[in-house]
């Protein structure tokens, strides 16, 4: 369950906050092919459009996940991030929400809209009693690494990961 849909205004514009909707799905993916790092990924080819519907429909089952779009006039999706519930037990149980696949329109960026979303996920955190967030950013990202610290997170741990064949 979200904080709510919110609304935020940025340079005198206005957007809406929300969970995605299967109908959101293309502009989601438009949005991801923008970005120059993982463009190839994301390039229509990779897996195509099932694997995308299959996903939203995982993501949209679990209360635990929530795929968020920023809507803008006209219904266009400007911004998108994936928010995660962990529990754990580390940290003395603290729950944990993760941000990825956090993307701006390319049009939209540096106005200020990056940073009114994460304000928004971090308020959202704290209404569920989350007690740590964390995300990950491409190693190539220096711009957003400095962009995620400017919003207070520290760079506290190396990362690793690991593709398996069984999907693109």
């Amino acid at each position: 369950m979200l904080l709510n849909d919110g609304k935020l205004s940025v340079q005198g514009r206005n957007y809406l906050v929300r969970e995605a909707r299967i109908e959101d799905l293309e502009q989601v993916i438009a949005l991801m092919e923008q970005d120059e790092i993982r463009r190839a990924e994301h390039s229509g080819a990779a897996g195509g459009p099932e694997h995308y519907l299959e996903a939203f429909g995982e993501i949209d089952a679990d209360p635990a996940h929530a795929l968020i779009v920023l809507e803008g006039e006209g219904g266009k999706i400007v911004g998108t991030m994936q928010l995660t519930t962990l529990p754990s037990l580390a940290r003395r149980a603290a729950k944990r929400m993760q941000i990825e696949a956090v993307r701006v329109a390319s049009e939209s960026r540096r106005s200020g809209l990056g940073t009114q979303m994460i304000r928004w996920a971090i308020c959202d955190a704290e209404h569920k009693g989350i007690s740590l967030i964390q995300l990950t950013s491409d190693a190539q990202r220096q711009d957003a690494h400095r962009f995620y610290q400017r919003l207070g997170f520290i760079p506290s741990h190396v990362g690793f990961k690991m593709r398996l064949a069984t999907r693109p």
